[in-house]
């Protein structure tokens, strides 16, 4: 019996342990990106185009196959290949019957070729596919990189407005103390029922302050939830922790390796112009069941189908491209210059953010540091109102006033921390490092 009841209180408490342990338990920023990367829609496009790479290179690839072509036809024809007339009396004199080539004619046949080798054609295509795949996945990396800030924007701002709620939660318990010290005093006819009326003001407009904080955080939450797929409203969201600065202001962005993309793109372009003006060489076979056959001789003697047959090799080139090659390459290096001078402009701007974001740092950081003198002297005057407003020297509003300075001086003590946080977060998204 002993026995049972331990096995039962040993299981009541590996229980309650695990769910404390899982209520404290602390949500990430980097989980927080990880999971809305993961759950953005547009995640389902990098299989989409996977998979139409490679329907189309399998399609590149079957251009090897022969062309077969079948085909069957009948024809009335207003003239054909004749006798010439003394021949032809030379036939009748001679009594042979030999009518000649018919205006009907009609055959089935089955017609193959063959490409040999087609310049490079469906080898620039190949690559210019990939290419282009290539450009595609690297813009969807842009995109789903965009989500990074959107989620870090949502994950400081909770962490700012919980901050807030902290911070005007402690405001409003002080205020509440002064409010029942005021009513004592009020009763013992120490004080004024206009003081303990404008305390009870204060007090109350200090929570309505804090129902609205803890709204706007509750939406912040919800929209967190929608991009990350978790339900947000419970999680514990961990401060994170002061970064490594980058060392230097280069780029490592999606958009980089976009830049890259294009450019071979534009040389697969390239390659797809140069092939396009060389000769193809292929071989062809035709074989057919009709009349007339090849031996027009024999067709001419008679009406009688024959099976024919036919094959050689061919080549041909396509001049007139040639004329417009030059253009096509002129237009694919213009297009390369564009890409550059848009590469350019990418860093100069990137530069330009990243060195205001490093100041915003060090200012940060500068201001942090007379924060905490800031909130000492705050809180001294604060005390020494209350004793002044114990001993009747001062009146309540001259409290309350005292009391919203050192609320306004912790908060902002509170916000400037987390905005160095985010600060160099920004600086590490900015450069994605």
């Amino acid at each position: 019996m002993h026995r049972k009841v331990l096995t039962v209180m040993l299981a009541v408490a590996v229980a309650v342990a695990g769910s404390l342990g899982a209520a404290s338990a602390e949500v990430t920023l980097a989980e927080c990106v990880e999971l809305a990367c993961d759950n953005y829609p547009l995640i389902a496009k990098y299989r989409l185009l996977e998979n139409t790479t490679a329907i189309t290179l399998s399609d590149i690839n079957k251009s090897w196959l022969p062309d077969v072509t079948l085909y069957g036809q009948a024809t009335a024809q207003s003239a054909v290949p004749t006798y010439p007339e003394v021949l032809d009396r030379m036939l009748e004199q001679m009594g042979m019957n030999m009518p000649g080539m018919g205006k009907v004619q009609y055959k089935a046949g089955v017609d193959v070729s063959q490409t040999i080798w087609d310049g490079g054609a469906t080898s620039s295509a190949r690559y210019a596919q990939r290419r282009d795949t290539e450009v595609q996945r690297a813009t969807l990396d842009v995109e789903v990189y965009a989500v990074r800030a959107r989620v870090e924007n949502l994950y400081f701002g909770i962490l700012l407005l919980e901050e807030q709620i902290k911070q005007i939660s402690l405001t409003r318990e002080l205020i509440g103390s002064n409010l029942q010290q005021l009513k004592s005093m009020l009763a013992a006819g120490v004080a004024m029922q206009c003081d303990v009326d404008m305390t009870e003001a204060q007090y109350l407009t200090v929570g309505q302050r804090i129902i609205s904080a803890k709204a706007s955080a509750s939406s912040l939450r919800t929209m967190l939830g929608v991009f990350t797929g978790k339900d947000m409203a419970a999680e514990v969201l961990a401060r994170p922790v002061e970064a490594v600065m980058p060392d230097d202001d280069y780029p490592e962005r999606p958009e980089m390796r976009l830049f890259e993309t294009r450019t071979l793109q534009a040389d697969a372009r390239l390659r797809t112009i140069r092939a396009s003006v060389m000769p193809k060489i292929g071989l062809f076979a035709q074989a057919y069941y009709g009349y007339p056959g090849l031996d027009y001789f024999k067709s001419m003697t008679g009406r009688d189908m024959t099976m024919n047959f036919l094959g050689g090799i061919k080549v041909t080139w396509n001049i007139g491209l040639l004329y417009t090659r030059s253009n096509n390459e002129r237009r694919v290096g213009i297009m390369r210059e564009n890409i550059a001078a848009e590469r350019e402009t990418f860093l100069f701007n990137t530069r330009l953010q990243s060195s205001a974001e490093r100041s915003k740092v060090e200012e940060l950081r500068e201001i942090i540091g007379e924060d905490g003198r800031i909130v000492e002297l705050r809180e001294n005057v604060r005390r020494a109102a209350e004793s002044q407003l114990t001993n009747g020297v001062i009146d309540v509003t001259a409290l309350l006033t005292k009391i919203t300075d050192e609320n306004q001086a912790r908060l902002t003590a509170a916000f400037h921390e987390i905005e160095l946080l985010q600060a160099i977060y920004q600086l590490k998204y900015t450069l994605n490092r």
